[in-house]
């Protein structure tokens, strides 16, 4: 059993981004920021809202001169290039969300496959020096959870690409190269009234959406921060996916672009959302309404970070 301090580690009654000082249990989020203060891990990346998608280009100025050292001079090639954005198939049709909607509802008919605590999810984010190349930071997470409702996230430096050749990680907020496969966190997580599954209905999926970002009115950026983080967590079953697309099809600005191949080779539907100077696609699975991925571009140009309008700031990609 833990002994009163560990009980003690693993509470906060004051959420990170809570109006004022709260007496009930927490949420991931505020139990993870509390884990890394206590315990020094290492940050999450997440992708950024669109909203705020130039704020990272000003934040690549912190990484110029540890990037500098190792990348060496302008004409020097990149340690890892950056990946080539998703191209949507020429003359394909673009499936409205709505259409999806009714598809992914019927093939949820007989419920199966079921909903399953944990997640597997690559992800790629991009890395801006003043004056320098732009690198892609390569991770894989996984998510598994015991017997006791407790879970842990394990996130190693991979770029599946690449297998087993150096890849670049900004671990400690000093960019270097490590081994394929280091280990950058490994964190256990005790459990947590949050950690209820979601709703297998729209209504009841949409407020539980907007719960995890705490935000009673849910934008299209919110939706899309809301839904990393379920995918963070949780392995939709075909149910959970049918609620999910007929929420994603009431989202504002969320448009049908057509047929795409995504990064680990599958067909999927893309729908694209731009907003905040970057271009969010979504690629979800063309019968089942299954989130496979999700890519976001730059809109505009950022010649001082070396990056063009149509360049990948990150995707990620979720296994089944």
């Amino acid at each position: 059993m833990p002994d009163e301090l560990d009980l003690l580690r693993h509470a906060n009654p004051v959420p990170a981004d809570g109006p004022d000082f709260g007496d009930g249990p927490l949420g991931h989020r505020a139990e993870r920021q509390l884990e890394r203060l206590l315990h020094g891990a290492r940050p999450t990346r997440r992708a950024p809202r669109a909203r705020m998608l130039w704020g990272l280009a000003a934040t690549g100025v912190v990484l110029a001169t540890a990037l500098t050292a190792l990348l060496g001079g302008p004409n020097t090639q990149p340690a890892i290039a950056a990946p080539r954005p998703l191209t949507v198939r020429a003359q394909s049709t673009p499936v409205p969300l709505a259409e999806l909607a009714d598809m992914a509802a019927a093939a949820a008919a007989d419920g199966s496959p079921r909903l399953r605590k944990g997640t597997h999810m690559q992800s790629w984010s991009l890395g801006m020096a003043d004056g320098r190349p732009p690198v892609t930071l390569p991770e894989e997470r996984v998510v598994r959870w015991r017997a006791d409702d407790s879970h842990t996230e394990l996130v190693v430096a991979t770029d599946p690409r690449r297998p087993g050749r150096p890849v670049l990680t900004d671990e400690g907020d000093d960019p270097h190269l490590v081994a394929d496969g280091h280990v950058l966190s490994r964190i256990t997580y005790p459990p947590s009234w949050s950690d209820a599954p979601p709703p297998h209905t729209p209504a009841a999926l949409r407020a539980y959406l907007a719960e995890t970002v705490h935000t009673g009115s849910l934008d299209t950026p919110e939706l899309f921060e809301a839904v990393e983080e379920l995918l963070g967590h949780w392995t939709l079953g075909v149910r959970e996916s049918a609620a999910l697309v007929r929420v994603l099809a009431d989202a504002e600005g969320l448009r049908p672009a057509g047929r795409v191949t995504d990064r680990l080779g599958r067909p999927g539907q893309a729908y694209v959302y731009a907003g905040g100077g970057g271009r969010r696609m979504l690629i979800l699975a063309p019968r089942t309404g299954a989130v496979l991925g999700l890519e976001t571009t730059f809109t505009r140009d950022a010649p001082e970070y070396g990056v063009k309008a149509g360049d990948v700031m990150d995707y990620r990609v979720w296994m089944r």
